[in-house]
């Protein structure tokens, strides 16, 4: 009880940028973690703006990226790497 599922905290948010509705959706980021490395997350839960596109991703979202992203080889130029939730 008091918990709220990813589609009903979408429903309450509003985009910073437009102020339009925010939905949740799954879908592929590309990430720059180098001057040389481009890691693309396919996947991704995120809160989109329905009328921008602008985009957010949840806090536990934002820390399983960062340490999916901490793992790739500094050598890579291009990696496409699955989220698991």
């Amino acid at each position: 009880m008091g918990e709220r599922s990813e589609n009903e905290e979408a429903l309450l948010m509003k985009c910073s940028v437009c102020g339009s509705k925010v939905i949740s959706i799954i879908t592929d980021l590309p990430f720059k973690v180098s001057g040389l490395t481009i890691v693309i997350v396919k996947g991704l839960p995120v809160f989109q703006c329905d009328n921008c596109c602008e985009f957010l991703l949840a806090d536990p979202v934002i820390d399983q990226v960062d340490a999916m992203l901490s793992k790739v080889a500094p050598t890579a130029e291009l990696e496409v790497i699955g989220y698991a939730a």
